[in-house]
């Protein structure tokens, strides 16, 4: 099996151009260590689709499948077109979340960054949960997978590899959550880090990003259609949140390297 890692703000994915194989999360989990396999976040399948111009599939380093992934989406629109997939900057890519709009931006005939309308945030009312014998408020936000967005007053400390994972399989998210914490810098800038469900601690995600920008804008720390810069671990991305609710990410999307593999 051939497959082409790629990265967005080093969030990485191993991409694979094809059907998803009835293995796909023996497989992950396998490629995904990053001692014996490949080293990733997961795996993305690309193939044709009926409803969209194309269609991902994500599944995480444990095997699980996500529907939807903000860094992910943008690296299968440079696989696309820097493979010759497609010649359109334009591109419809159906999700298991729905189908999402990507604007690719060009430049010596290579995609260098995406811009995604990644739909409408669905932000909820503020939750106390306890967890691990700590009381914390987050606010639920869905970005067409499930988000725990929390405030702190200093990013550095926050208990991210120690209450990501409590949260994450907290009894208010019956199927698991991602957790975010933010420390709000500016009225148009965020500082956030990530327990991802089904991954851990990642160097971004480009929905968590999505998520915090609109808990931070229904929070009034932010405001709705102006730029919010969210600076990640592993770069940052800017994301706008309309008075509707809807979201716009844009942000850069690399090639690593290309790689075959036994799979039998």
């Amino acid at each position: 099996m051939k497959f082409t890692k790629m990265q967005g703000l080093g969030n990485d994915y191993l991409y694979v151009y094809g059907d998803v194989p009835d293995d796909v999360r023996e497989l992950s989990v396998r490629l995904s260590d990053r001692h014996f396999g490949a080293g990733a976040d997961g795996m993305i399948y690309i193939a044709p689709s009926v409803a969209a111009d194309f269609s991902m599939r994500i599944f995480n380093a444990d095997g699980s499948e996500a529907k939807m992934c903000g860094n992910g989406i943008r690296c299968v629109g440079k696989y696309l077109y820097d493979k010759g997939y497609t010649d359109r900057t334009s591109l419809t890519i159906e999700t298991l979340s729905g189908i999402r709009t990507l604007d690719l931006n060009v430049s010596c005939g290579k995609v260098r960054t995406v811009t995604v309308d990644m739909g409408s945030a669905g932000t909820g009312d503020e939750l106390t949960l306890t967890a691990d014998g700590e009381t914390v408020c987050c606010t639920p936000v869905s970005v067409g997978n499930p988000h725990a967005v929390l405030f702190v007053s200093d990013i550095e400390s926050a208990p991210v590899e120690t209450l990501g994972p409590k949260l994450e399989k907290h009894g208010s998210f019956p199927g698991g959550v991602n957790v975010e914490f933010v420390q709000v810098l500016t009225d148009r800038k965020l500082r956030m880090r990530v327990w991802e469900r089904g991954s851990g601690v990642t160097m971004a995600c480009g929905t968590g990003a999505c998520a915090s920008a609109a808990a931070a804008v229904r929070k009034g720390f932010c405001r709705p259609e102006e730029p919010i810069t969210v600076v990640l671990d592993g770069g940052e991305l800017r994301i706008t949140v309309g008075e509707d609710g809807t979201v716009m990410m844009s942000g850069p999307a690399e090639f690593v390297y290309e790689g075959e593999v036994a799979v039998c």
